[in-house]
């Protein structure tokens, strides 16, 4: 009996723990300790895997083979990847699955002995359920065949980590070998000029043979440029890591110390085999690139840094200018004795997260990545040349509590926190990518709806079931009321959900208006707290904040209102004198 009372407790432990997140375009993908995946964010192209190109701004679970099929529940997703309008996963067999837009998946039948006819698709059509990869079985290298390649190795291949971004998709498989496909880069044909790069649309999976000997321990792909951690030795033994770039280069992305494009990897010299530096984790932007590292040799102070190079406009490099770096720099505006966890990069801002609970962010619009056309104004707008602190919005304040994995997207970026039960999210809001069950910007972090409403019904209805069904009969009424009230919450949810997000739309346009920029969450949550809230004091407090320049705009903006008011009075009375007259007039000539 204790043994079936543990069971239920842990499986729903591991499905409210997020253990990665990953970030594209405008989508998020997350997954549970018990291998299940959600997403949420635009549609288009298929790439939340729902079936549909329709956007969610609610995590929903993805399922691969259906959920009436026994086959769904013994699948267990163990990694996920995002890239620009595509994702992936990885089962706990080896096998990878992807869904969204056709180019950059694999639809295809490697096997000629296999139906051609496009059960699983064909190559560039999109696709909005997750589709078994079946390409990386057989491959072998290009002066063998896949049998030879098989017999060798002794055994199938097995594909252990998956990575996307932009156009690209790769994967590394059980011996460390690296593959690629999608958008990848390719020879220049005979007669380009030199430094010229081609990218060529790969649909099945190529091996990267430079590291032929070696193992590629881990990988990170921007827009058109590639960097992978590889081993010294053929095999990985700590502390002997070194990074190779390659790709397009002409902001400098690829830390070379200079913009020649290559497509074929090259060694970045600054975390070669003297470096005192090892590189234990990697991201790429559009065009820019960040790295973490730490001191190969222990000492008695806590060194973990972070690097930049590439395409400097926005700031996301972090130095305090816009300039591009064609080598690595260290970022400086970053705590020396603090140990970094996780970074990424989105389209042009940077984020890092420590273990001590305190992230920062740089880059285009205060590092929060919004584009130009979602700006906000003020004193605090304008991109940040250096990191700046995000505080956490809430009780945790200014920390966020043991914090996992840090994840940007174009224009957004997503927060995994409390061990992997807690989510925060901010950025540019359309689509519902924050998570949260809105489409507005959010200009401080804020907690996305994590874990489901239905989850905790779902408890309730185990609960339900466990206290009342007896063995070997139908589910009792407690179940089927479970199920009612569940499907009551969620209607009642979406209707509210529909009207808040009205509601805010009004008032940050209203906001907007008055004082020149949108209402922030924080000022809301101060509203929540107060059950007695005093109008006119509060007003008067704001005016009393208040420099000259806000001042003014509030009186141009009441200024503006009184004219307008006056207006339609004098157009109002005009009409009805109006009216008057032609009234008498009538009564005139009747008599």
């Amino acid at each position: 009996m204790e043994q079936s009372d543990e069971i239920p407790i842990q499986s729903t432990n591991l499905s409210r723990k997020i253990v990665a997140i990953y970030a594209g375009e405008a989508h998020t993908l997350a997954l549970t300790g018990d291998g299940k995946v959600y997403s949420w964010g635009r549609g288009t192209f298929g790439r939340l895997g729902t079936g549909s190109e329709e956007d969610r701004n609610l995590p929903v679970l993805v399922t691969f083979f259906g959920s009436a099929d026994e086959r769904e529940e013994k699948l267990k997703i163990v990694a996920i990847a995002a890239g620009a309008y595509h994702s992936l996963a990885l089962a706990d067999d080896g096998s990878v699955w992807g869904w969204g837009y056709g180019s950059c998946i694999l639809h295809y039948n490697v096997f000629l002995d296999l139906d051609t006819d496009g059960q699983i698709g064909a190559s560039g059509e999109n696709s909005m359920v997750p589709r078994l990869l079946d390409g990386f079985f057989g491959l072998g290298s290009p002066s063998s065949s896949a049998q030879d390649y098989e017999t060798k190795r002794g055994k199938p291949l097995k594909i252990s980590s998956v990575k996307a971004g932009g156009m690209m998709s790769l994967a590394i498989d059980d011996i460390g070998s690296l593959w690629m496909w999608g958008n990848c880069p390719h020879p220049p044909q005979t007669g380009s000029s030199e430094g010229d790069l081609e990218h060529e649309s790969i649909s099945a999976p190529a091996p990267v043979w430079d590291f032929h000997g070696h193992t590629v321990v881990k990988v990170a792909c921007g827009d058109e440029h590639v960097v992978a951690l590889v081993s010294a030795g053929e095999a990985y033994e700590g502390g002997d890591l070194l990074c190779y770039s390659w790709g397009s280069n002409s902001n400098g992305q690829l830390g070379l110390g200079d913009t020649e494009s290559r497509w074929q990897p090259a060694m970045v010299e600054t975390f070669n085999f003297e470096s005192p530096w090892e590189v234990y984790d990697i991201a790429c932007g559009k065009s820019h690139t960040a790295l973490l590292a730490q001191r190969k040799r222990p000492s008695d102070t806590l060194e973990s840094v972070c690097w930049t190079f590439g395409l400097g406009d926005n700031g996301q490099l972090g130095h305090g200018t816009t300039q591009n770096l064609t080598s690595p720099e260290l970022v400086k505006g970053l705590p020396e004795t603090v140990f970094l966890v996780s970074v990424d990069c989105g389209l042009f801002h940077t984020s890092v997260v420590s273990s001590a609970g305190e992230v920062w962010a740089w880059g285009m619009e205060r590092g929060l990545g919004l584009c130009p056309d979602a700006r906000y104004f003020g004193a605090d707008a304008g991109d940040a040349l250096s990191p700046l602190l995000i505080p956490c919005n809430g009780v945790y304040d200014p920390r966020f509590p043991e914090p996992l994995q840090v994840a940007c997207g174009a224009a957004h970026t997503v927060l995994v926190a409390d061990s992997g039960y807690k989510l925060w999210s901010w950025g540019r809001g359309r689509s519902g990518v924050l998570g949260n069950g809105r489409t507005d910007d959010c200009y401080v972090p804020t907690l996305a709806l994590w874990p489901l409403l239905s989850e905790d019904f779902k408890e309730e209805k185990a609960n339900n079931v466990e206290q009342t069904e007896p063995v070997g009969e139908k589910a009792p009424e407690g179940s089927v009321e479970a199920d009612k009230k569940l499907s009551a919450a969620m209607a009642d949810m979406q209707l509210l959900q529909s009207k808040l997000s009205v509601v805010k739309r009004y008032a940050s346009m209203l906001h907007g208006s008055i004082f020149g920029r949108p209402l922030q969450d924080h000022e809301i949550a101060s509203l929540q707290e107060n059950t007695k809230f005093d109008i006119a004091k509060e007003w008067e407090a704001m005016l009393e904040s208040s420099d000259q320049r806000k001042l003014a705009h509030l009186e141009m903006f009441y200024r503006n209102m009184l004219a307008g008011v006056k207006d339609k009075l004098m157009k109002k009375r005009i009409q009805e004198i109006v009216k008057e007259c032609l009234k008498s007039q009538a009564t005139t000539r009747t008599e």
